[in-house]
């Protein structure tokens, strides 16, 4: 109820007593990963709420969680991206021999993910025809549209944090260096898998270049409040490519976000305060927006 601005309980879980309890909210931190979490819906639930949310938009959320779509986005902003191909659940049922073509014109090494996934889930990197009919077959499990992307064999893996709304501004980097082949799921959650450079051995040029990157991508998504800018470096020639942007980064013991913020001069406290003062800088600009139209004198009867 846009009216009151909070959580209105209708139903004990415990006890299945109809309640009227209201909770006011000054803001939603919607610590969320993955579908429905961070891909844009529940943050069309709390716009339609009316409670001012931590982090991106509707639009932004949506758009950066589809790797497809971001991938386009940041080529038309200018910003380099690995060459890739995409194909539907439907093209692969259909038509198995023309999507491996599709995807071997790429040449192997290839990373092969779902579009719409987090933490690396359903992401597998194929050597061969025999790996990437199976990772075809995984990635398709998770989402009904895929993309096969040209592997950057040895990258390295450069993440920096960017914070704010119309006017962001990003972190010194951070590197990853994974214990696996990539930076899987196990490699990102299991406690001593992987190492963290903060900041990462970069040159001052490469420093300045990878934030500046960092916030052009951001601002291309229209993001707001928070999210970290993920990039993949090339190993010999320094090329720099943009990997994904995660517009709810963890928050854990382990996670880059709050680690990156804290070596280029914010404690966690004060990340967290600028965040709600962001939330709430977004929702009173928004909420200038006139959402109605008089439509007198424009009709004759």
């Amino acid at each position: 109820d846009p009216d009151f601005k909070g959580l209105i309980i209708l139903k004990d879980s415990e006890n299945g007593k109809v309640l009227s309890k209201r909770i006011e909210l000054d803001a939603i931190f919607p610590v969320l990963h993955g579908t429905y979490g961070e891909d844009g819906t529940i943050q069309g639930l709390f716009e339609m709420s009316g409670i001012p949310y931590v982090g991106c938009g509707v639009a932004s959320s949506a758009f950066a969680m589809d790797k497809i779509i971001s991938k386009r986005i940041f080529a038309a902003a200018g910003i380099s991206v690995v060459p890739d191909v995409f194909f539907t659940r439907r093209d692969w049922n259909e038509d198995r021999e023309s999507v491996i073509k599709k995807c071997e014109s790429l040449g192997y090494n290839l990373f092969v993910k779902p579009a719409n996934t987090g933490s690396s889930v359903g992401i597998t990197k194929a050597h061969d025809r025999a790996e990437l009919e199976k990772a075809i077959d995984t990635a398709l499990e998770y989402d009904f549209c895929a993309q096969a992307e040209v592997s950057v064999d040895s990258a390295r893996e450069i993440e920096v944090a960017v914070l704010g709304n119309d006017r962001p501004k990003a972190s010194i980097p951070g590197e990853i260096v994974p214990c696996n082949e990539f930076y899987d799921y196990a490699a990102k959650y299991e406690a001593g898998k992987t190492e963290t450079l903060i900041p990462a051995r970069l040159s001052e040029e490469e420093i300045a270049k990878i934030r500046e990157m960092a916030v052009k991508a951001y601002s291309a998504l229209s993001c707001s409040g928070l999210s970290r800018v993920d990039f993949l470096m090339h190993p010999e020639t320094g090329a720099l490519y943009i990997n994904e942007i995660n517009t709810l980064p963890g928050f854990t013991s382990i996670s880059m976000y709050p680690k990156l913020w804290e070596a280029t001069g914010i404690k966690y406290g004060d990340l967290l305060e600028q965040m709600l003062e962001f939330a709430a800088a977004k929702y009173e600009e928004k909420h200038k927006n006139s959402t109605s139209f008089n439509t007198s004198g424009w009709f004759k009867e």
